[in-house]
């Protein structure tokens, strides 16, 4: 941060203040739950010709559909999340052995002995042709054909492709033949140009650490100002309370109506489907493109608490021109805990397989003129380094994911993602995204810069689509780039004009389209009131540019690189021993992970506590006797120690929150319990450990305070709420995030500790009574 603090820091970009609210935890998205230790496969030498089957008959005798998976796992490029299934090549001559074995062997063998059954395996299977010329085929034959034939020969071939099939078949191809695959098979939406070749469209990602509401409009504002901005206006929500979500919606659905957009592109708030649903029973017409995260199997999808009956309910009852935005991403499944023992790639292509089965159920029940977008987007890089952790393993993770969404027959886009954990620089993911593009997948996100300011993670900025559109010729939806000419951000030239990259413009056409009668000099006043009111809660507006349109204004490029640097730091700090000092009555204790690098990259060490750690909690238990507490206080470094040991931060909310909560009568263990590398999951771990054992429907709870991830510059901490009865505590693992909430964003230039305690307290009193 230099010579100055992180108040004046933070003050200086329009951070402080910036607030944060309540998640329900079944949101998160892959948090990672025991996986099989890291084991790689070695294949020994393939015989000429030999197939897969072929090459485990002879080393097995019989049938092992755990070497099949291990055969087909060691075939793609290596990845740290195939490694902790247990099915990445040991090394180079092991991955060439295994794409020598899958290159040998036909479809139809393939098809018939899957590496996993279930029910989303068999509606992929009946919503695929089968073609007998295509099943002949061997996997080698399948890629010459795809690489030398034309779209429209490779299109009449694409429904009898199973997505098994397709997940094999990018194995197989090196990056170059992916782009290639990429550059002549497009999926265009209804009705649009967008996914069709040439096009690259932009999602606006509005996001909000508050959902509130003018933030998100005028990050719409801001997209527009620099002309991206054609596929979805679609905001990641912090509540899935109804009416909050639902007043989102309003927000987003009005600037539509107001511009007469309605028809171009749709809004979406990305909350469970069901909340959708019941926002558009309250509000018709206002829900646009209804958003769900969508798993490979039957069992990942319980993490998002939906089923295959319940998508084609609720993709059956959608009668507007927009139908589902799905999102995905590879290690998903296996970090959630259903990684079944394949590979992500496979896990990957399921779930386009789903999403391709759901299309169908619709395009068939529908006339063609009414025919629903169907849209993916795989977020690449979201999770971490657990699942990949270098800028080749994310670049070859789009490219198998755009070719495999395109071969589904998919408009399918991307989300070039990293997360501030992954070896992954500003400078990489630059890198990256020039050589994701010549795929020319359907579109990318687009935020005011690349840090989104409520998930704290990296991805596409507005300058980034601009650049973008300089050096590969792309253009975006031919509607929306007339809206751009008509609000004259655009000549008609097809250059930017003087209002390009000014949001307060935007607002003024906005405003006088609404009828508002007031002077520019006036509705300038307000907006330019209200942009720093946005900044000072923490959401970055983009304005102008540096040398190039493509280049982010120079001062609030480096406003992005101190937060990226800050981040660095927070991440590798250690807990001090001074900072343990300050922790009334701390039991210390650790985790499995050997160090801060093991923890980072390896996230189960931190979920599975020490031996010691183990025997300390164990005679915590024996010392409470028959007085067990009500809630026991657990701390975690997590991701970013820093939010713990910052000044006015821990110690202020700890205090605070349990003597509120002894005033309430809740009786409040006097020790707190301090983890060292701790995940989440350790903290219900300790639960277990502390309330298990007694088979009785009492209550009892913890608050896991833990450093949230790095990347806004507030160090911020959460506390995870959860509480069950002692016989759900006895039950191994059944306590998990299905039944926990968090405060989220609790710092002292942010939400502050003690008006967090007093929403703590709110949200466990709600807790308790419910049980």
């Amino acid at each position: 941060m230099g010579s100055i603090s992180r108040k004046q820091f933070l003050t200086r970009m329009g951070l402080l203040g910036a607030s944060a609210a309540f998640l329900s935890q079944n949101q998160l998205y892959g948090q990672l739950t025991s996986v099989t230790p890291n084991i790689s496969v070695t294949l020994s030498e393939v015989h000429k010709g030999e197939s897969i089957f072929e090459y485990i008959k002879r080393l097995n005798g019989d049938y092992n559909i755990t070497l099949h998976r291990q055969i087909i796992g060691a075939a793609n490029e290596f990845k740290e999340g195939d490694l902790s299934l247990g099915v990445a090549a040991a090394d180079s001559i092991s991955r060439m052995r295994a794409k020598t074995l899958l290159g040998n062997t036909k479809i139809n063998e393939l098809n018939d002995i899957s590496v996993y059954q279930d029910g989303i395996t068999d509606i992929i299977g009946s919503s695929t042709e089968r073609n007998r010329k295509v099943d002949n085929f061997t996997m080698n034959q399948l890629k010459s054909f795809i690489l030398k034939k034309s779209e429209s020969e490779i299109k009449r071939i694409m429904p009898a492709l199973q997505s098994d099939i397709i997940g094999c078949l990018v194995k197989l191809m090196t990056n170059e033949e992916l782009i290639q695959v990429g550059q002549k098979v497009f999926n265009p939406l209804p009705k649009s140009n967008i996914g069709s070749k040439g096009y690259l469209s932009a999602r606006i990602q509005p996001n909000s650490p508050t959902d509130n509401e003018e933030d998100i409009l005028w990050q719409v504002f801001d997209a527009w100002s620099y002309g991206v901005g054609d596929l979805v206006l679609g905001t990641n929500p912090v509540s899935s309370e109804i009416e909050s979500v639902a007043n989102i919606e309003k927000t987003l659905y009005e600037v539509l109506s107001v511009f007469k957009l309605e028809e171009t592109l749709p809004n979406c708030v990305l909350s469970h489907i069901d909340v959708q649903a019941e926002v558009e029973k309250l509000y018709p017409g206002t829900t646009g493109i209804w958003f769900q995260s969508l798993a490979g199997t039957v069992d990942a999808n319980t993490t998002f608490d939906v089923s295959i009956e319940k998508m084609q309910q609720h993709v059956a009852n959608r009668t507007k021109q927009f139908g589902l935005y799905a999102e995905t991403g590879q290690g998903a499944d296996f970090t959630n805990g259903h990684g079944k023992g394949f590979d992500m790639v496979l896990h990957e292509a399921r779930k386009y397989g789903f999403i391709r089965a759901l299309k169908a159920q619709v395009k068939n029940s529908k006339p063609k003129e009414d025919t629903p977008w169907f849209l993916v987007n795989d977020v690449a890089g979201f999770i971490g380094p657990e699942v990949f952790k270098t800028k080749e393993q994310l670049v070859r993770c789009c490219l198998e994911d755009t070719v495999m969404g395109k071969l589904h027959g998919l408009t399918i886009g991307l989300d070039i993602c990293s997360t501030l954990h992954m070896d992954v620089s500003l400078e990489d993911l630059d890198w990256c995204i020039s050589q994701i593009m010549p795929a020319n997948p359907a579109y990318l996100m687009a935020l005011p810069t690349k840090n989104d300011p409520m998930l704290s993670y990296l991805t596409t900025s507005f300058s980034d689509h601009i650049r973008i559109r300089e050096q590969f010729g792309y253009k975006v939806n031919d509607a929306m780039w007339d809206f751009f000419k008509e609000i004259e951000i655009i000549d008609s030239n097809n250059k930017p004009t003087k209002h390009f990259g000014d949001p307060l413009w935007v607002f003024y056409k906005y405003c006088k389209a609404k009828g508002d009668k007031r002077s520019m000099l006036d509705i300038y006043d307000e907006g330019k009131t209200t942009m720093h009111n946005i900044r000072q809660r923490g959401i970055p507006l983009a304005e102008g540019y540096g040398k190039n349109i493509y280049d982010l204004e120079p001062e609030l490029e480096r406003e992005v690189r101190l937060l990226y640097e800050d981040a660095k730091i927070s991440l590798w700090t250690e807990i001090t021993p001074d900072f343990m000092a300050t922790v009334p009555e701390a039991i210390a204790i650790t985790t499995n992970s050997t160090d801060r690098k093991d923890y980072v990259y390896h996230p189960e060490s931190g979920e599975i506590l020490a031996e010691t750690a183990i025997r300390r909690l164990e005679n915590l238990r024996i010392s409470w006797a028959e007085q067990i507490p009500d809630i026991q206080f657990i701390i975690s470094d997590g991701l970013n120690p820093r939010a713990l040991m910052d000044d006015g931060h821990l110690i202020p909310y700890i205090d605070s929150l349990k003597t509120t909560l002894k005033n309430s009568g809740y009786s409040v263990s006097s020790k707190n319990i301090v983890i060292k590398h701790g995940r989440v999951r350790a903290g219900y771990a300790c639960g277990e450990i502390l309330f298990g054992k007694r088979n009785t429907s009492e209550s009892k709870g913890i608050v896991h305070i833990i450093g949230e991830r790095p990347g806004s510059g507030h160090h911020n901490f959460s506390a995870y709420l959860t509480t069950a009865p002692t016989s759900t505590w006895t039950n191994s693992g059944t306590v998990d995030h299905n039944i926990s909430k968090v405060v989220s964003g609790i710092s002292d230039t942010s939400l502050t500790p003690k008006i967090a305690a007093k929403q703590t307290k709110t949200i466990l009193d709600r807790m308790f009574t419910v049980i």
